[in-house]
C-alpha cells in the first residue's frame, strides 16, 4: 500500500507548527474559526502577534478534511535523521509523500521583468543556471526515487525556454523515462520564434503550463510589466499548428485580488472555447513575499474558497459543491497499485493545498461538472475498500470486474449529460482499471477539462503540516529534493541554493552581455 490513515488533527480549533514571518523561527500557530473564515494566529516572542486568513470558507475547509490521506514517504531519503520540519529538507525521513511533480529551474534568467516574480536574475543580483550535466544528474536522482520514480517533471525558471540547451534537457527527460514532461513558460519564444513549439514537441514535450493572467491587456502590464495578451494567443495557436497535435496547454493564471479575480470565469470560458488544445486551468492565488502589514494582507489575501466563490458567481455551471481537494482521488492510485502490484503515484498532499473539479463539455459547449452524474464520495470510498480487500490477491480479473461494477453503481443515470452515455463514461473510466498505461490515463484526462487551484504558502500562512505532505518538489544541484513551499515560502531554501550555484550578475554580463539576462 502507498497510503495510510492521515495523522492530521481534524476540526477546529487546532494547533500546528509555523514560522515567524520576520525571523523565520519555528513557532506554534493556532488555526481557528472566526465567523465564516478559518484564520491562523501565531506569536513570536521577539516580533509579536500575526494573524492571517487560512481559508475564507469554514465549510469548505472542513469538507476538505474528510479527504486526508498520508503517503508512506520515500524509501531512500537523502536526509535520514531529520528531527524538525522544515530544518533539513532533502527529502528527509519526516516527509510523508513522494514526488508527484518535480520542478527543475533551468535558469533564473528571464525575457520579462515581472513585478510579482520572486525568481529572476535582475532582482536577485546573480545568475543561477546549472550546466546541462548538472540537470541530467538531478533528473536521474528524481527517477531513482523509491518506491515511486518521479513521474512528472516541469522545467521552470526564470524563463526555461531561454536556457541554451533547452531542447536537449527535454530529450534527456524523455530518454530517462519521465511519463509526463512539462514546461512553465510565458510563451514568448513559442509566439515569436517560428518552429519553436514544433521543436519542443519533437524533443518530447507533453504539456505547456502557460502563464495566463486574464483577457485584459492591463493585467499583463500590471503583473508582467508589458502587454502580453497577443503573445498568449499566438502561443496557443502555435500548439494547434504542431504536427501531430499531441501537446496540451494548461492555462496558469496568477490571481491577484482586485486585479484579475473578476475574470476567473472568463478565463475558464476561454479555455472551453480553445479546448482542442487547452485541457486544464490551474489557478494560483498570489503568495506574499517580503514584509506586508496585516491590513494589506487582509485586503489582498485570496484563498481557494474565494476562487470557488468567484467562479460560482461568474459562470452558470460551477458551484462549491462541485469541488474536491487533491487527495480525494487517492483511492484510484491505491487501487491501481494493487491491480498492477506496483506502487503508483499518489497525490497525498495536505487536504488544504489544492481543490479541483472536472467538467464535461458537449458539442454545444454546455458544461456539466462530473459531480452531477457521478457520486464522487461514494465511488472513492468503495474503490478504497476494494483496494484494501484485494491487496495480495493472486488473480486480478475479479478485482477489475468489481471496479467496473463499482463505477457503474455510482453513476447517476438521470443526470448524465447529452453526448456522454453511461456506457461511454464507464468505458472511459474503466480503461484506467483495465490498462494503467499513460495512453489510457491520457484518454481520461483529455476527454474532460480539469479546473483547479493550488495555493502556495508564504510566511504568514505557513503550515508545517502542509510542508510535510507536499507532493510538488524542486530538484537542486547538491542532490537534494525540496518541497515547493519550503523552497519558496518563509525562510526560503531558494536563496541558499541559488547563491551556492550562481555567478554574480555583473560577472555574467561581462562575459555574455547584458541583453542575455
Amino acid at each position: 500500500m502507498i497510503i495510510k490513515e492521515s495523522a492530521l488533527k481534524k476540526g477546529l480549533p487546532k494547533m500546528t507548527g509555523s514560522i515567524c514571518p520576520e525571523c523565520g523561527k519555528i513557532i506554534e500557530a493556532e488555526i481557528r474559526q472566526e465567523g465564516k473564515k478559518v484564520v491562523m494566529f501565531k506569536t513570536c516572542s521577539e516580533h509579536g502577534d500575526f494573524k492571517d486568513t487560512y481559508w475564507s470558507d469554514v465549510d469548505l475547509y472542513l469538507k476538505a478534511e474528510r479527504f486526508a490521506y498520508d503517503g508512506i514517504g520515500v524509501e531512500n531519503p537523502k536526509i535520514k535523521d531529520a528531527k524538525v520540519c522544515p530544518e533539513a529538507c532533502g527529502l528527509c525521513n519526516l516527509h510523508l509523500s513522494h514526488t508527484a511533480l518535480a520542478n527543475l529551474d533551468l535558469t533564473n534568467r528571464c525575457n520579462l521583468r515581472c513585478p510579482i516574480c520572486f525568481a529572476n536574475a535582475n532582482q536577485a543580483g546573480y545568475v543561477y543556471e546549472p550546466s546541462f550535466e548538472q540537470h541530467v544528474e538531478m533528473m536521474k536522482m528524481l527517477r531513482a526515487q523509491k518506491p515511486v520514480p518521479t513521474p512528472a517533471i516541469q522545467f521552470a525558471g526564470g524563463e526555461p525556454t531561454i536556457y541554451p540547451r533547452f531542447f536537449d534537457v527535454i530529450a534527456k527527460a524523455r530518454e530517462l523515462g519521465f511519463p509526463q514532461i512539462q514546461v512553465a513558460t510565458n510563451g514568448i519564444k513559442m509566439a515569436e520564434e517560428p518552429g519553436f513549439t514544433q521543436k519542443m514537441l519533437d524533443a518530447g514535450m507533453h504539456t505547456i503550463y502557460l502563464q495566463f493572467d486574464g483577457l485584459r491587456e492591463e493585467n499583463y502590464i500590471a503583473a508582467r510589466g508589458r502587454p502580453l495578451l497577443d503573445v498568449k494567443l499566438k502561443a496557443i495557436e502555435s500548439v494547434k499548428k504542431t504536427t501531430p497535435t499531441q501537446m496540451s496547454v494548461v492555462l496558469v493564471p496568477t490571481i491577484v485580488k482586485g486585479m484579475n479575480n473578476d475574470q476567473v470565469g472568463e478565463i475558464v470560458k476561454f479555455a472551453i472555447k480553445h479546448r482542442r488544445v487547452v485541457r486544464s486551468v490551474n489557478f494560483q492565488p498570489v503568495a506574499f513575499t517580503g514584509r506586508i502589514d496585516q491590513k494589506e494582507r487582509e485586503a489582498g489575501r485570496y484563498t481557494l474558497p474565494d476562487l470557488i466563490e468567484d467562479l460560482a458567481q461568474q459562470t452558470d455551471f460551477a458551484t462549491k459543491e462541485d469541488w474536491y481537494n487533491v487527495p480525494s482521488v487517492t483511492p484510484v492510485s491505491e487501487l491501481l497499485s494493487v491491480l498492477d502490484n506496483d506502487p503508483k503515484v499518489a497525490f497525498t498532499s495536505h487536504p488544504h493545498c489544492g481543490m479541483a473539479t472536472f467538467l464535461f463539455i458537449d458539442k454545444n459547449e454546455k458544461v456539466t461538472p462530473i459531480t452531477r452524474f457521478v457520486d464522487v464520495e461514494g465511488l472513492m470510498e468503495d474503490l478504497l475498500k476494494l483496494a484494501h480487500e484485494s491487496e495480495g490477491a493472486m488473480f486480478k480479473f475479479p478485482t477489475k470486474l468489481k471496479a467496473f461494477n463499482t463505477l457503474k453503481r455510482h453513476m447517476i443515470a438521470e443526470n448524465i449529460p447529452e453526448g456522454m452515455t453511461s456506457t461511454k463514461f464507464l468505458k472511459l473510466l474503466g480503461g484506467i482499471f483495465s490498462d494503467s498505461s499513460k495512453a489510457k490515463l491520457a484518454d481520461f484526462t483529455w476527454s474532460l477539462m480539469m479546473v483547479g487551484g493550488m495555493h502556495f504558502q508564504d510566511a504568514y500562512n505557513y503550515d508545517i503540516e502542509r510542508v510535510k505532505r507536499c507532493v510538488i518538489h524542486y530538484a537542486v544541484p547538491d542532490g537534494r529534493i525540496i518541497p515547493f513551499c519550503a523552497y519558496n515560502g518563509g525562510p526560503t531554501y531558494r536563496t541558499e541554493v541559488e547563491k551556492k550555484f550562481s555567478v554574480p550578475l555583473a560577472e555574467w554580463k561581462a562575459k555574455h552581455g547584458s541583453e542575455n539576462v
